[in-house]
């Protein structure tokens, strides 16, 4: 029996640790649940501004720059993230997410109150900084504070903090625009500031504050890499101007913006990544393919439903709600332990749901075709993103030595919000040229005259989810 001691007293203190050491466990908790926390405020903005989103471009007179809307948010996040990358690298990651969320709460108060179109989308771009400052630092808080092992199961929880304000948000909103209207969506979503701020910060002062080491240097900022975030923010704006203007002297803004964007992005992401270089770039890249493929055509779904069906915007917000669930069993199926030598071939299959469910969303443009078809098919890809996003986010932790997680998150969320701007700048101006500038939300317009300007924006995504498929061939060196 004493043999057995030893054995049996080492299977008792693995369990142990394993216990002590879960997320929800009491070294943890205070920690996940205020990290959680703020991803709840982003999620629920996410959802429930999309569900406004085309009220408010009506009576704004804007709905020619309905894609301005989404890709100002997403151009000047690229300029906070590498900002936050920097910072939290070399001062710790807790006064990039404070400032981050102030910035938010700004944005979301100048939206809320805007009288023309572009002082929302002014709106919508701070918001959008303050968003790139959070994300960032938000993975570098798990990368700092957070063991390997456990790094999956955070990550899995941040995809099942968008379940309910998946459910809840598009409804909520939905209802709130039709009888208080869509400012207040906006103005009403700032007071859940207070609980991420009351909970995640002092726990991530404790755990991850300050930087990595002494060898970190006076906490300075690289300035060549903030001229380089500089240069493809700014970029990144004169080429979505270009592309939604469709006039010849729109031309010279495009060219600008293909000037400044092109080598701040090649000094930016790891070298390779638009060959599809084995490892960290093409992790990288994939983050920014199937991100942005499958953002620029959900962000059509709730004007096409709109426009071409008659819904109402709380029934076209919550056609997409099943999504969330979805996207967060993904998101937990990857996080299990026995999938973890199966990880490319779970996001070759989550690639391949994405494409699948961007390709059958148009089909709804036939009024023989139910609506709730494009919910289920929307349920399928949220699955396949919640395999594939959660998965890069591992694996680029996986990859980066300690003193580069800043860098390297940064570069994965740059890859993703590029991706977006880029592809909404060609969606939007792809909708646009085909008359969708035109489109009133109205349920006038029920009878669906114009199919086309929708079918331009999701095809050509799909195909973008298909060269993503491929890419997750590369993730790892031979």
């Amino acid at each position: 029996m004493t043999a057995l001691e030893p054995r049996d007293a080492a299977v008792a203190s693995d369990a142990a640790e394993r216990e002590e050491d879960g997320v929800l466990s009491r070294a943890y908790r205070a920690l996940s649940i205020g990290v959680v926390s703020v991803v709840l405020l982003i999620a629920f903005e996410a959802t429930a501004v999309g569900t406004a989103m085309p009220v408010a471009a009506r009576d704004l007179d804007g709905v020619a720059l309905y894609a301005f809307a989404f890709s100002g948010y997403f151009t000047t996040s690229l300029f906070g993230m590498v900002l936050s990358g920097q910072w939290s690298d070399r001062r710790g990651p807790l006064g990039a997410l404070t400032t981050g969320i102030g910035a938010f709460a700004a944005g979301l108060v100048v939206a809320g109150t805007a009288q023309v179109m572009w002082v929302f989308i002014l709106g919508r771009a701070v918001q959008g900084f303050g968003g790139g400052l959070v994300i960032v630092a938000l993975y570098v808080v798990v990368g700092r504070a957070y063991p390997e092992r456990l790094q999956p199961a955070i990550l899995a929880a941040f995809a099942a903090g968008w379940i309910v304000p998946t459910v809840v948000g598009p409804l909520a909103a939905g209802t709130v625009t039709e009888h208080l209207g869509w400012r207040w969506v906006f103005l009403g979503i700032p007071v859940l500031v207070v609980l991420p701020l009351a909970l995640a910060l002092p726990q991530i002062r404790r755990r991850a504050s300050g930087p990595v080491d002494a060898a970190s240097g006076d906490g300075s900022f690289d300035r060549r890499r903030i001229r380089l975030a500089l240069g493809i923010s700014l970029g990144a704006g004169l080429l979505q101007y270009a592309a939604q203007d469709l006039r010849p002297l729109s031309l010279l803004p495009g060219l600008a913006g293909a000037a400044l964007l092109v080598p701040a992005v090649l000094g930016l992401l790891p070298r390779g990544t638009y060959r599809a270089a084995r490892g960290l770039p093409s992790v990288v890249l994939l983050r920014g393919l199937s991100a942005g493929s499958f953002v620029a055509a959900e962000s059509f779904v709730p004007l096409m439903l709109v426009t071409q069906r008659g819904l109402t915007p709380t029934l076209a917000g919550f056609s997409m709600a099943a999504g969330g669930g979805s996207w967060a069993l993904g998101s937990w199926l990857q996080s299990r332990p026995r999938m973890q030598p199966y990880r490319e071939r779970l996001m070759l299959l989550g690639m391949l749901l994405v494409a699948a469910a961007i390709t059958a969303a148009p089909s709804v443009l036939v009024h023989s075709v139910p609506v709730w078809t494009l919910a289920v098919a929307w349920g399928f890809g949220c699955l396949g993103m919640g395999l594939v996003i959660s998965s890069t986010s591992v694996l680029l932790l996986q990859l980066s030595a300690p003193k580069a997680a800043g860098a390297n998150s940064a570069a994965l969320q740059i890859s993703d919000a590029l991706s977006n701007v880029v592809l909404l700048a060609a969606t939007g101006a792809a909708f646009a040229a085909t008359g969708g500038g035109s489109t009133a939300v109205t349920t006038a317009t029920a009878n669906g005259t114009r199919p086309t300007a929708f079918a331009v924006v999701f095809l050509p995504m799909a195909a973008v989810a298909l060269a993503g498929a491929w890419v997750t061939t590369r993730l790892r060196a031979r």
